[in-house]
């Protein structure tokens, strides 16, 4: 309690040394917290850049031919090419694929879990989601290798089974649980208070879905598709295992792709240590963060004109 001085000002007990020291190291620990994620991000892309950075420099690299050729024969004898444009078109297809049929599987059941289902169906229905989150990546392509792409070939008549379609279905199963998971928060993080309003003014379930709930958590909805985009683009494994890997411009969804992430899981390990092998794969790794921080960048000026109307 504090007690009051002959000035007429209160006179407060003198806080001990510790606390005044301990209270400055966890505000610095929170600091860095803060801050670690830009430093981690730096340092990954610096360490990706220095292996790169000779290539770049190199009289024998041609910027243009990379990025529009798409010819992809490293290992050629007599004429080696480095072109990732089909590997480049590779990755927007699947990607855009899955994201196509992941995003309205996901805000529906995003939205009968956030308003329709009841408590019990509720947490049951969480759980498996939290399930199919779970599920590593490799074994996602196992099912994309043995078990959907009979099913695509059979549905559809393609010659194989591995293409397109196929890897767009597995990313769209795997972009399924965040999507729907960070999308019911964003639901859920609306006030009950607009939903109480939109039923006093006689609004159907439907209508407060559509006219209330949906634009309220715009931002959230946003912030989780990108979730899901970033998941699609970035995906190995599946990829890999599930788009057939030919290095080709496809003509249609039945067509076999490779992916920038799975020519980088695939011919790493196999390509010479500080060679033009090596760094052109060091590369397109720093392609694969310039196409993300698009994504971001794009979605960051969605979001704020969203926010202005």
């Amino acid at each position: 309690m504090a007690l009051p001085s002959l000035t007429g000002k209160s006179l407060r007990p003198a806080r001990p040394l510790w606390a005044v020291c301990g209270e400055k190291m966890l505000e610095l620990l929170i600091r860095f917290c803060g801050v670690s994620a830009i430093i981690f991000v730096l340092a990954i892309f610096f360490f990706v850049f220095k292996e790169a950075a000779p290539v770049l420099w190199s009289k024998n690299f041609n910027l243009t031919q990379f990025l529009c050729s798409p010819e992809w024969y490293p290992t050629s004898v007599s004429n080696v090419r480095y072109g990732v444009l089909a590997l480049i078109v590779g990755t927007a297809c699947v990607s855009g694929l899955a994201v196509f049929l992941a995003v309205p599987f996901s805000l529906g059941a995003a939205v009968f879990i956030s308003e329709f289902c009841g408590p019990k169906l509720k947490e049951v229905l969480k759980i498996v989601i939290e399930l199919l989150a779970a599920i590593p990546s490799v074994v996602w392509g196992f099912i994309g290798l043995t078990v959907t792409s009979k099913i695509v070939q059979q549905m559809t008549g393609a010659p194989v089974g591995v293409n397109i379609l196929n890897g767009g279905i597995i990313l769209a199963l795997m972009c399924v649980p965040i999507i729907a998971s960070i999308s019911e928060d964003a639901l859920k993080a609306v006030p009950d208070t607009y939903r109480e309003a939109a039923l006093a003014l006689g609004a159907t379930r439907w209508q407060i879905v559509y006219r209330v709930l949906l634009p309220a958590a715009k931002n959230g909805l946003l912030a989780a598709v990108l979730l899901g985009v970033g998941r699609a683009v970035g995906e190995t494994m599946a990829v890999l295992m599930a788009t057939g890997h030919a290095v080709n411009i496809p003509h249609g969804i039945l067509d076999s792709v490779r992916t920038l992430t799975a020519n980088i899981a695939a011919e790493l390990g196999e390509a010479p240590a500080q060679s033009e092998h090596y760094r052109i794969l060091f590369l397109t790794g720093i392609l694969l963060f310039f196409i993300t921080f698009v994504i971001n960048v794009t979605a960051d000026f969605v979001v704020r004109g969203i926010r202005q109307k």
